[in-house]
């Protein structure tokens, strides 16, 4: 049976077109009628007459076909417009009966269940703590908890049905005196289908605690979890809150490129306050999907916050979660562990890099690299050491994790932090093999006045594989004649092609600036790029490609200067052809010159064929008062990547300065399929940095990533927006939360849109002034649009709290065909309180509209 399809707006419109064309059209005929059917001759002979005459017959002609043309356009017309008119009217006559019958069954559902059948929970009212309401228990979103009161906690997020996404939490209270309120939890996914909620932030606080982000929801069984909240901000002699922890993801989520949600960052602790710690990353599910990664360390004036562990990703395929980077500070936070890799084609995580240490004070640790799964699997390479800045030595770089079981490399070890006028930190261990593979290379020590000492290699795999760089001498004569005689096997081909058959590529040495060689062309990972000398601003090295198997190296970090610009950090390298994770962007030099400009992170490495992007690299930190660096952009996943799980790469976050740098955007999925990388977040400063965009999912499946949240500072940057879902089915990414602080806060990012069939992203929330700033909130993001042929619409997101007036929520997203709408956002609470949201239209053939948002009542 042939189906016709049918748009009345659009008949509507292209009549409109088609008169006004007609009117044009006409009005030229009669402009050109007089110097057409009476031309005159050229001159007073007979031909030149004849000629005159021929022609304006030929004008008198085509004024009459004009006339009968004009009277068949117009006949036209009026036959369209009344067509689109009868179409609407049909569909007006059939869309009653069909929505009244809707009501009436989702009437007889409440009177019973207490929730609808199809349509959203409704959003909690603000200031009021409540948690909202839960979705239908066919198709419905969550609804928004409303945020907490002065000092009080949000309210949790309502949980969708069998299809939607899970309510946000409710932003806790701010408060001018005593420990600010928590961020309420978010609500769970639908249980076949949908994403879970964000936790709400945590308020600020004047001179008490900041509150404690909420928890992310858990994804229903091919949803991915929810984002943690960030910690609320402590602006007197407090601690920043916790970044809550990020929900773990659906057992099949892995499927459509979801995963675990990431750690919220800690909230910030400004006058003689210490930062909070990231949230930990939530799990992958049972059959795929990447840990979600850790949230960064609050910046402190006295201690900065430890960064959150990752995620693991504890399923079949999937990456583990990257750990979180430490927060600055006069003692900096130690970077957060990696999360371990799935069973099969999949790498442990990248370990978080240990934070800047302020004058006099030490750089953090960089955290350790997740473990490999069972087989094919390589060890996360160790973080680096953190910057420390007038005396303080280096932070010492993380351990590289253990290798898969059956086949592959340790991962490197960190490189050690830069001890600008003292000693640098000590370069991390190399993780070992067990069974095939190499070990992996030692962290080179870090630059400084004294260098610092090189870590040792791992040891390579009982059966075949070379140690690492710097790996000590075995005891086993066994192992000795396995080394001597690969030895004898790479020496050739290395001659011939510049790079050994099996082996990891030379790391560039500390200060040089060099890039890292290229791993064995059968198996073995690229070197890590030589950092930049330490006081001249000089670029550092990119990271060395691997081979058919292995890691792409780190990029080098780009040298700090005190008279100059920061240097940029080295790109990361290419995965393995075959498999492997591209290698994460160097961060960016660090300027102590008024008016300077640190150095950008540097990209993320390309993933494989089956291999997920590298990380961008963070953006460098200003000490004066100048502009902090960008954050580096996220490597694009490989193009079957989406296959085992892989997608695009993080991206870094903006270095700190009187103008902080923006995050990087998230990479892309591969070609087939997979997750967007997260944007990165903006630094912090007077003026933060701005969120960077997600990253767009792979061609035909998977989410698209989250935008990055914006800095905390006075004029803070706008939250980035969500990236696009995958063309037949996947979510869009939440658009990032803005920043939060003094008397302009961030908007929050738009959600991205989904495919054919999926949910579009919620909306960011506003960010929310600081007490004892006035100013407005910020307003919330537009939600994103459902899918093209069945999914609902995101949630705006609610207005941000304003100690004068709060900011508008967003407009939910609206649905095409089947779907609900999403709920419009809540206004913030201020003087006045912002406007809500609109809620978005349903779907034409079934759905309900989403709700608008509310006000402080």
């Amino acid at each position: 049976m042939t189906m016709l399809g049918v748009a009345p707006e659009a008949l509507a419109a292209a009549a409109n077109e088609l008169a006004s064309l007609g009117s044009s059209v006409g009005t030229a005929n009669a402009a050109a009628a007089a110097s057409t059917t009476e031309i005159l001759a050229a001159a007073q002979d007979e031909v030149s007459a004849a000629i005159a005459a021929l022609f304006s017959a030929h004008g008198q002609a085509y004024q009459q076909l004009g006339g009968q043309v004009g009277l068949f356009h117009d006949q036209f017309v009026r036959a369209l417009s009344a067509a689109g008119g009868a179409y609407a009217s049909a569909e007006a006559t059939n869309t009653g009966p069909l929505q009244q019958l809707l009501s009436a069954v989702n009437a007889q559902s409440v009177a019973l269940t207490g929730r609808p059948l199809i349509g959203n929970g409704a959003n909690a009212a603000p200031g009021s703590g409540a948690n909202g309401g839960d979705g239908g228990w066919l198709l419905g979103n969550g609804g928004a908890g409303g945020s907490g009161a002065a000092g009080l906690n949000g309210g949790n997020g309502g949980a969708a049905g069998l299809f939607g996404t899970g309510g946000a939490g409710g932003a806790g209270g701010n408060v001018a005196a005593g420990n600010a309120g928590a961020g309420g939890a978010g609500g769970a996914g639908g249980w076949l289908w949908g994403d879970a909620g964000a936790g709400g932030a945590g308020g600020n606080s004047g001179n008490g605690d900041g509150g404690a982000g909420g928890l992310g929801g858990a994804g229903g069984w091919f949803g991915g979890g929810g984002f943690g909240g960030g910690g609320g901000a402590s602006i007197m002699g407090g601690t920043g809150g916790a970044g809550g922890s990020g929900g773990a993801g659906g057992l099949m989520s892995g499927l459509v490129g979801a995963g675990g949600g990431d750690g919220g960052t800690g909230g910030v602790g400004i006058d003689n306050g210490n930062g909070g710690a990231g949230g930990a990353g939530g799990n992958a599910g049972l059959f795929g999907g990447r840990g979600g990664a850790g949230g960064d360390g609050g910046t402190g004036a006295v201690d900065g916050g430890a960064g959150g562990a990752g995620g693991n990703a504890s399923g079949l395929f999937g990456a583990g979660g990257a750990g979180g980077s430490g927060g600055n500070g006069t003692t900096a936070g130690d970077g957060g562990a990696g999360g371990n890799a799935g069973l099969l084609f999949a790498d442990g995580g990248v370990g978080g890099e240990g934070g800047r240490g302020a004058a006099g004070g030490t750089g953090g640790t960089g955290g350790d690299g997740g473990n490999g799964g069972l087989a094919f699997s390589n060890g996360g390479v160790g973080g680096r050491g953190g910057f420390a800045d007038g005396g303080g030595d280096g932070g010492v770089g993380g351990t590289g994790g253990t290798a898969g079981l059956l086949l592959g490399n340790g991962g490197a070890g960190g490189a050690g932090g830069e001890g600008l006028a003292s000693t640098g930190g000590a370069g991390g261990t190399g993780g070992n093999a067990v069974w095939i593979g190499n070990g992996g290379n030692a962290g080179v020590g870090g630059v400084g006045a004294t260098t610092g000492t090189t870590g040792l290699g791992g040891i390579s795999g009982l059966l075949l594989g070379l140690d690492g760089f710097n790996a000590p001498a075995s005891t086993s004569l066994l192992h000795t004649l396995q080394q001597q005689a690969l030895g004898a096997i790479n020496a050739p081909i290395e001659a011939v092609t510049g790079r050994p058959l099996i082996g990891n590529g030379l790391p560039g040495a500390a200060g040089s600036g060099a890039d890292g060689a290229p791993g064995g062309w059968l198996f073995g990972d690229g070197g890590a790029g030589g950092a930049g000398a330490a006081g001249t601003g000089t670029n550092a090295g990119a990271g060395g490609a691997a081979g058919l198997w292995g890691t792409g190296g780190t990029g080098g970090a780009g040298g700090s200067s005190i008279v100059a610009d920061g240097g940029a950090g080295g790109a990361g390298g290419a995965g393995g052809w075959l498999f492997g994770t591209g290698g994460m962007g160097g961060t960016g030099g660090l300027t102590d010159t008024p008016g300077g400009v640190a150095g950008a992170g540097g990209a993320g490495g390309a993933g494989g064929l089956l291999g997920a992007g590298g990380h961008g690299g963070f953006g460098g930190t200003l000490l004066g008062g100048g502009i902090g660096g960008n954050g580096g952009a996220g490597g694009a996943g490989g193009l079957l990547g989406g296959l085992v799980g892989a997608g695009g790469g993080d991206g870094g976050s903006g270095g700190s300065g009187a103008f902080a740098g923006d995050g990087g955007a998230g990479g892309s999925g591969g070609l087939l399929g997979g997750s967007g990388g997260t944007g990165g977040t903006g630094g912090v400063g007077n003026n933060s940095g701005a969120g960077g965009a997600g990253g767009s999912a792979g061609t035909l499946f998977g989410n698209g990533g989250a935008g990055g949240g914006g800095g905390f500072g006075n004029v803070t940057g706008a939250g980035g927006a969500g990236g696009s879902a995958g063309l037949l089915f996947g979510g869009g990414g939440a658009g990032g939360p803005g920043g939060t602080g003094g008397s302009n806060p961030g908007a929050g990012g738009a959600g991205g849109a989904a495919g054919w069939l999926g949910f579009g992203g919620a909306g960011g929330v506003g960010g929310s002034t600081s007490p004892g700033f006035n100013g407005s909130g910020g307003a919330g993001g537009t939600g994103g649009a459902g899918g093209q042929l069945w999914g609902s619409g995101g949630a705006g997101g609610a207005g941000g709290e304003g100690e004068t007036a709060g900011g508008d929520g967003g407009n939910g997203g609206g649905a095409v065909l089947i779907g609900t709408g999403g709920n419009g956002g809540n206004g913030g609470i201020g003087a006045p309180n912002g406007n809500p949201g609109t809620g978005g239209t349903g779907g034409l053939l079934l759905g309900q509209d989403g709700l608008n948002g509310l006000t402080n009542p």
